[in-house]
């Protein structure tokens, strides 16, 4: 699929936002006053950022409020109606940490599990759609969690956890790498179940079913040079989890701060990849497999 940078950026900082929200609503990162503002701040802005990024990927951005009404049927409602919630239980919370009075734990709690909620509901937007093989298995909204409670760690200074986590992270970017690769082909689409010829026998594309571009072709289908995509895999496993935990392991807050760029450019290049290389079965209507 044609790699959004809008629907990039959405995907990478709001899960990096809500994982540190997470960890500082549990109170891994024990800050008060003046510190405690800037760091819910930084967690606020990533959050809010990336989702009000994700709204330059609608074609009509001014009826964004219309998706809350479809909770019952899209994750994309749900996930909206997660993330304002989210926002609103951990609030309480950074006020709390602000202004130096206490929140009950179990708020904190009920706070943090509705930033990881909000994370999973973005996953599932995506591997729910069974139309593109490659996101729909139980790897991609395990992927998503990973990358938010791997980055949330390094940017709440937990450089122990973080160092598993990642480490945990590249496990499963490597999983989701070799996994995807074969679910197409799995997934038992042809050009012969995508025209509904199959009946007939073998299907070969004799000509193109448009003259020109649509926004299926500009949307749908997206071809990454399989070298390409390769080089791409080592960068964001490396700059994503195996560097980052290098570092992590070392310790320091100037280091694990240095981690979370290094992190993000990782986090960037898979999220690019995950887009990327999502065959969409509807190429196979136009003969692009």
């Amino acid at each position: 699929m044609h790699p959004a940078p809008s629907v990039i950026i959405f995907s990478v900082l709001s899960g990096l936002g809500f994982g540190f929200m997470a960890y500082l609503a549990l109170g891994f990162l024990p800050l008060v006053g003046t510190w405690a503002f800037i760091a819910w701040a930084i967690g606020y802005a990533l959050a809010v950022g990336g989702l009000v990024a994700s709204t330059a990927h609608l074609g009509n951005p001014q009826r964004a409020l219309k998706a809350f009404t479809q909770w019952r049927s899209s994750w994309l409602s749900r996930e909206g109606w997660a993330a304002v919630l989210a926002l609103f239980a951990l609030a309480p919370v950074a006020l709390g940490d602000w202004m130096g009075f206490g929140i009950p734990f179990v708020w904190r709690g009920l706070a943090a599990a509705m930033a990881l909620v909000t994370v999973v509901c973005t996953a599932m937007i995506y591997t729910q759609i069974k139309a593109v093989p490659r996101w729909h298995h139980w790897l991609t909204p395990v992927m998503f969690m990973a990358f938010s409670v791997a980055g949330g760690a390094l940017l709440a200074m937990q450089a122990t956890l973080a160092f598993v986590l990642l480490l945990a992270l590249a496990v499963v970017m490597m999983a989701l790498f070799f996994i995807g690769d074969r679910e197409f082909a799995r997934a038992g689409a042809s050009m012969e179940t995508a025209t509904g010829l199959g009946r007939i026998g073998e299907v070969a594309v004799f000509e193109q079913p448009h003259t020109g571009d649509n926004y299926l072709l500009r949307e749908m289908i997206f071809v990454v040079g399989r070298k390409h995509a390769q080089k791409l895999r080592v960068i964001a496993v490396l700059f994503a989890a195996v560097l980052p935990a290098l570092m992590a392991a070392v310790g320091g807050v100037a280091l694990m701060l240095a981690a979370v760029l290094v992190h993000l450019t990782g986090a960037f290049v898979a999220r690019w990849l995950f887009f990327a290389q999502a065959e969409h079965v509807v190429g196979l209507y136009y003969g692009k497999r």
